[in-house]
């Protein structure tokens, strides 16, 4: 979550937000950039484009997921110092529904509880992170059939979250989110900025406390390792005119994922420093990892091997936020947030879902 170019003092915003746009991307920015080699070639065709579908977002699109139906969800975040109306109104987040059978976006939930990450689990429901700003700070599950919201994580220990960023869930039934703080006027009421489980018993467990500022969540989909991207800029929201906050982690780690739910043998799966790193991240069905990267000199989607070796690049125009993949004929499909905007771009792999409940 972040900046546009109207605020004139150093902050978070700032630095995740500069370049921000939608505008005519041009030739360029495009056409993917492929190494050499067999395996790289097969990822992203050469002739691939990133395609704009959506650019009405208010402030900064995220979070983008595809439902059971096919429907693609992302979220818009509207930083309420930024988004008001002509009368000094905040707005209030917005959900939005995109078609990819008739091309048509619409609202489907607004007030969104400021939404940022989301995925649907083997149920259909859809799991949303809801962060602070005047969000929900909780994690909640909607049933997609009769509309009702369910909040599945509020409190730990007694204290409200920091502001649950992303989610990843496990075919277990497990989800795992992340709680860093990024903006927002609400204190900062946790000892630190982790990564929880929620059990199917509906007990929370703190599983990561040693990461920076942990943002992007995925499991790998031979359920063995969990990713988590650490975008760590080094305040906890807008700072005084002239003040710098201390840039810290901007890697994807990766953990051994036990049968239990519990990590261990934290490592290094990408390092990003001097420059700014990781959002969202999600696989694919061979277990490459996609990864948004707010690299300002070299923006766009980094595609891995699962032994960390960068295998291709898809530039974007802005800073990119998250990424998902289609589902059933779109599944080769990858959708991009990055701006106010909504992305996608066809590739050579399938992405990976959780396998529906029978």
């Amino acid at each position: 979550m972040v900046s546009r170019c109207g605020l004139q003092r150093q902050s978070l915003y700032v630095m995740l937000m500069t370049g921000i746009g939608c505008g005519p991307v041009g030739p360029s920015m495009i056409r993917a950039e492929v190494e050499t080699g067999a395996s790289s070639s097969h990822i992203v065709s050469p002739d691939a484009k990133l395609e704009r579908l959506f650019d009405g977002g208010c402030f900064l699109t995220e979070g983008v997921a595809a439902g059971p139906d096919g429907s693609i969800y992302f979220s818009d975040i509207t930083l309420t110092d930024i988004c008001r109306d002509e009368r000094g109104v905040r707005e209030a987040g917005h959900m939005w529904r995109y078609d990819p059978a008739t091309g048509k976006t619409s609202i489907f939930r607004s007030p969104s509880g400021m939404s940022n990450g989301k995925k649907f689990d083997a149920h259909g429901n859809m799991i949303v992170a809801e962060g602070a700003d005047f969000g929900g700070r909780r994690v909640i599950r909607t049933d997609m059939k009769t509309g009702k919201s369910y909040i599945i994580a509020g409190l730990f220990e007694g204290r409200p979250f920091n502001a649950p960023n992303d989610v990843a869930l496990d075919e277990k039934g497990r989800i795992y989110f992340t709680d860093p703080r990024y903006g927002g006027h609400e204190p900062v009421e946790q000892p630190v900025m982790g990564v929880y489980r929620i059990d199917q018993d509906g007990s929370i467990h703190r599983i990561i406390a040693d990461l920076g500022k942990p943002n992007g969540i995925a499991v790998s989909p031979d359920q063995k390792t969990l990713y988590v991207g650490s975008q760590d800029d080094g305040a906890t929201g807008l700072l005084p005119e002239g003040a710098r906050s201390r840039k810290g982690d901007m890697c994807v780690w990766q953990y051994d994922l036990a049968e239990d739910g519990t990590v261990g043998n934290k490592r290094q799966f990408a390092n990003y420093l001097p420059e700014d790193g990781p959002d969202g991240l999600v696989p694919d069905v061979e277990g490459n990892l996609y990864v948004a990267v707010r690299n300002v000199k070299r923006p766009g989607i980094y595609i891995y091997s699962p032994e960390g070796k960068e295998l291709a690049y898809i530039p974007t125009r802005d800073l990119p936020t998250y990424v998902g993949f289609g589902r059933a004929e779109e599944r080769k499909t990858l959708y991009v947030t990055s701006g106010k905007c909504l992305y996608r771009i066809k590739l050579e792999k399938e992405g990976y879902q959780l396998p529906p409940n029978q």
